[in-house]
């Protein structure tokens, strides 16, 4: 029988045909495979260029204003670029910033499928060489003012991480760890507000908490060492009200802040008027919280014992916000140790405005956390529970 069909040979010779034909395919996919490329931008003085683009051509002979590109990647803010899409060849590459080249690379070859990382350093030797006297003159003028903004913005971020821990340290009792920190940083920047008053609120919670445990020894908390830290603190926070009041532009919020606190470390001190003075001055510089300002201030003066200074305080924060429930009850408290009674009856007549800030009190929140010791109160002394009080309108 005859065979049919190719020999041994021309089979393998047909398979070698098939090897290089598809190879020659894969080197003309590979040699068509577009190019990448990805870099940072430096300007003269070492910083990055934070505009421009980074312009690609091969166009060597023509002048540069008809020049044409083949290629522009835009430069982020951050002074990094990325292009792709880069058919191989060999480029010129260039910086250019609102069409003014100011760097290049005169021989860029990109190979298939590469992904080239391409930088541009303006600050090196070669390229501050070529300056022309005016141009280094003007970097060098650049460079002192870049230093001093740097070192300024240096300053700026240690007082904020300086402020940043005295505000945590105070709300966590640390009140030593505060002050320390706060006398650093208005040591560095004088005329500072706010950083005044980080350093009072350090020196008030220290001295509260002197305060407090001499209470709890039973010793005076009218002790020279104790007034004295009260003593500093209202000069912080006056510190902070003047700065803030001399600059060119005030803030209402940190006039608020500095003067109230102000009025609560001069009570604890002993000064009575120049307490109210303060919170007088707060709520003016920012009448939108003069009813919570009000209100701080009675009650300093209430828990202090200073009760005509608490009822006056208190007519001051119902006068700002009619419906602070709050304020009737210090009012009535502030009060009530003026009634009086009488010998013969012992029938108990409470001072003027007592009994209707009760009511006052009981007609805005009725099952209030004081509601039942205000009902008992009324009872004690024959009043009748009012029930037709609004808030902001007369009886």
């Amino acid at each position: 029988m005859k065979r049919s069909g190719l020999k041994l040979g021309n089979i393998l010779a047909v398979a070698l045909l098939a090897v290089l034909v598809m190879g020659q395919t894969l080197r003309a996919m590979a040699q068509d495979k577009p190019a990448s490329v990805h870099g940072h931008v430096n300007n003269a003085i070492g910083a990055p260029l934070t505009r421009g683009e980074v312009r690609l051509t091969t166009d060597r002979t023509s002048d540069p204003k008809n020049r044409k590109y083949a290629y522009t990647f835009p430069i982020s803010a951050t002074g990094d670029y990325t292009g792709t899409g880069i058919a191989p060849n060999n480029y010129v590459a260039i910086v250019f910033v609102e069409d003014k080249s100011l760097d290049f690379v005169e021989s860029v070859v990109f190979a298939a499928g590469e992904d080239k990382t391409l930088n541009f350093d303006m600050s090196r030797k070669e390229y501050i060489d070529k300056m022309t006297p005016e141009e280094k003159k003007q970097l060098e003028e650049f460079r002192k003012k870049n230093a001093e903004v740097m070192a300024a913005n240096s300053k700026i971020a240690n007082l904020n991480a300086l402020l940043q821990q005295a505000r945590a340290d105070n709300k966590s009792g640390n009140y030593a760890s505060a002050i320390t920190a706060m006398q650093q940083a208005t040591t560095t920047k004088p005329d500072e507000a706010i950083l005044w008053i980080a350093l009072a609120d350090g020196q008030l919670g220290s001295a509260d908490t002197d305060a407090k445990a001499a209470k709890a020894a039973g010793k005076p908390a009218n002790d020279p060492a104790i007034v004295q830290k009260y003593t500093d603190a209202a000069a912080s926070y006056k510190k902070a009200a003047d700065l803030n009041a001399a600059a060119k532009k005030p803030s209402p919020e940190t006039a608020g802040v500095a003067y109230s606190q102000l009025g609560q470390a001069l009570i604890k001190e002993g000064d009575v008027k120049g307490a109210a003075d303060a919170y007088d001055a707060a709520a003016k510089a920012l009448p939108t919280s003069a009813g919570t300002y009000y209100y701080n201030e009675a009650a300093t003066f209430y828990n202090m014992g200073q009760m005509d200074g608490a009822a006056a305080a208190a007519d001051k924060a119902i006068a700002a916000d009619p419906k602070r429930a709050d304020a009737y009850y210090i009012k009535g408290q502030a009060l009530i140790p003026k009634a009086t009674v009488d010998p013969k009856t012992q029938k108990i007549t409470a001072p003027p405005g007592c009994v209707e800030a009760y009511q006052s009190y009981l007609e805005l929140v009725p099952t209030g956390p004081r509601a039942e010791e205000v009902k008992a109160i009324l009872s004690g002394i024959g009043a009748k529970v009012e029930s037709t009080y609004k808030a902001g309108k007369k009886k």
